[in-house]
């Protein structure tokens, strides 16, 4: 007998007219679902089938689709590869978002405990966005090696995660160059070229260099040429980067870095059009003829340019720091370090000549050239790549930075602030750190430029910028400068660091007389417009005592330098 407790029994005890006391409940049957004879739905057997079936089809559609039409393909393969990349940054961003959280908003005993959290933070992260820096290539590869160069910016676990990038840039194949030729001239590599080497000489984040030789001559040439790929994903490439630093911008509001996608965004267009590479590179060349006795600068020849494709002469030399080099073809360091400082400073101060955007020391190179003649002044050349971007330095802001050195110089704390407003919109809150960002010194030994820096200085600027608040500052301020400010800092960073690599004997005193020079040049040029529009008649004494006094400021710094150039002659004769 059935326990009527039990729920079998419960159910066991129902009845329902019509049918004996012991019935067992059927579920009842939904509308529209038929049972078979052995009460199962066939309903969802059906509808299995059909869904299989449906999928079959659908993949051989598909499969013949995408292996049959090229129209087809492209989009399919397009957003398949768009949506591996934005996946690789958003999982990147998310876990980086994560660990800066937890690090950021935790409770520590003591600010050292703070501080080496805080740097665990930093390594683990900066290594997640590296590795996905690497997984996307191209211009994300860029922004790696552009964080990486900002030394005085970014805390050190950062700057170091991504020293690989600047030489780990994933290289195209040669079928995929072959295809860009074909695509883009209408011919292939063997009809412009009698040969050509498949191994790139390096290997960019935009682009990679093969030695060749011209068809029908044996000229040898440099042949730069874009990563195909580059094509299909900049401008998506371009948007997540400013997506990310936007929500860093929002999430972290003491550390705005939206300057830094703003900068990829100016110029990545302009850059990957190597046509501008190749006009700017014949103006340089060109320009700079007439100062090869300070500079020694050699451009390559431009031989011919398409967008994606750019041919120059051929010319390769040793790193500028390579002191083996210099030593064993008897090169003055020194003579190289002035060299550096006439190019660069020349770019700076001189109207209409503009400013190589990209001065990083895999973009020089130096050639060991004998004495022919006795007006050959140098027995090397210094040889200028890449030149995808330049940038004109405005007139107020190179005037005002002219001012600033020049007061910094003399020492003329006063001055240097009411300059640093002028130039780059400093305030006095701003301006010790400002004064120690440009000079690469701390603050207490800014203005002892024509001394080198001592490695227990560097050593504690390098701590200070891990002190809580201090790296913020540092960010805050960048964020607020005009970029053409930006690109001069990092122009300094550049021939500082190569005057420190290539240990000049003399210091960095000589090439900061060379920049004295031409700011001085430079505000002597202004002071004469502002006389000229003060007076209508030339003739005047008011005019001539005034034109003196201008002139004599711009002489007293030619001759500080030539006196030095004078001495170090003489010294160098008697060694």
């Amino acid at each position: 007998m059935l326990n009527t407790r039990s729920p079998l029994g419960r159910l066991a005890s129902l009845k329902s007219p019509g049918i004996g006391s012991l019935q067992v409940r059927r579920p009842i049957a939904r509308r529209g679902v038929r049972y078979s004879s052995h009460g199962a739905s066939s309903a969802p057997t059906k509808s299995r089938r059909k869904l299989w079936i449906g999928l079959g089809v659908g993949s051989v559609a598909f499969t013949g689709l995408y292996f049959g039409s090229e129209s087809f393909r492209t989009p399919v393969r397009h957003g398949y590869f768009a949506f591996q990349r934005i996946a690789t940054v958003t999982v990147a961003c998310t876990r980086c978002f994560s660990h800066y959280r937890k690090a950021l908003n935790g409770k520590y005993d003591t600010k050292e405990e703070y501080r080496q959290a805080l740097s665990e933070c930093h390594k683990t992260c900066a290594d997640i966005t590296r590795k996905a820096i690497e997984r996307n290539g191209g211009v994300f590869i860029k922004l790696g090696q552009h964080i990486g160069a900002l030394t005085y910016l970014f805390p050190d676990e950062w700057t170091r995660a991504m020293i690989p990038l600047q030489d780990r840039c994933p290289e195209s194949s040669l079928e995929d160059i072959q295809q860009m030729f074909l695509d883009d001239t209408g011919m292939t590599i063997d009809q412009y070229f009698d040969s050509f080497d498949p191994t790139p000489l390096g290997t960019a984040s935009l682009a990679q260099v093969h030695r060749a030789t011209l068809k029908g001559t044996k000229q040898e040439v440099a042949v730069k040429v874009q990563h195909p790929s580059l094509q299909e994903f900049v401008p998506l490439d371009v948007l997540m980067t400013k997506t990310v630093f936007n929500l860093i911008d929002y999430f972290f509001k003491d550390y705005p870095l939206t300057w830094l996608s703003e900068e990829l965004q100016n110029s990545i267009f302009i850059e990957l059009d190597f046509r501008e590479e190749a006009k700017n590179a014949q103006k340089t060349q060109k320009y700079f003829r007439n100062f090869y006795g300070q500079t020694a600068l050699r451009v390559p020849d431009v031989i011919w340019d398409q967008r994606r494709i750019l041919v120059m002469e051929f010319l390769q030399g040793a790193r500028l720091d390579d002191l083996d080099y210099l030593d064993r073809h008897n090169i003055h360091r020194d003579d190289v370090s002035a060299c550096l400082s006439h190019i660069f400073n020349n770019m700076i101060f001189t109207p209409g000549v503009g400013l190589h955007c990209d001065p990083h020391p895999g973009n020089l190179a130096i050639v060991h050239k004998p004495k022919k003649t006795k007006n050959q002044k140098h027995n090397f050349e210094i040889i200028l790549y890449d030149h995808g971007l330049y940038r004109d330095v405005p007139t107020d802001i190179r005037r005002a930075y002219s001012h600033f050195w020049l007061a910094l110089i003399d020492k003329d704390e006063a001055k240097m602030r009411k300059y640093a407003y002028d130039f780059a919109g400093i305030t006095d809150d701003q301006f010790r750190l400002f004064a120690a960002a440009i000079t690469g010194r701390d603050f207490e030994n800014a203005t002892n430029v024509e001394t080198r820096r001592s490695r227990d200085e560097i050593l504690n600027m390098t701590g200070a910028i891990s002190e809580d608040g201090l790296l913020s500052d540092i960010m805050v301020l960048l964020h607020s400068v005009p970029r053409i400010v930006l690109l001069i800092l990092k122009t300094n960073d550049l021939t500082r660091l190569l005057d420190e690599k290539l240990n000049n004997p003399l210091g960095p005193l000589r090439t900061f007389l060379i920049m004295a020079t031409y700011c001085a040049r430079t505000v002597y040029d202004e002071g004469r417009e502002f006389i000229s529009h003060k007076y209508n008649s030339r003739w005047t004494l008011g005019r001539f005592v005034e034109e003196f006094v201008i002139w004599w400021a711009y002489f007293r710094r030619q001759s500080q330098l030539l006196v030095y150039d004078t001495g170090m002659s003489i010294r160098r004769y008697l060694n």
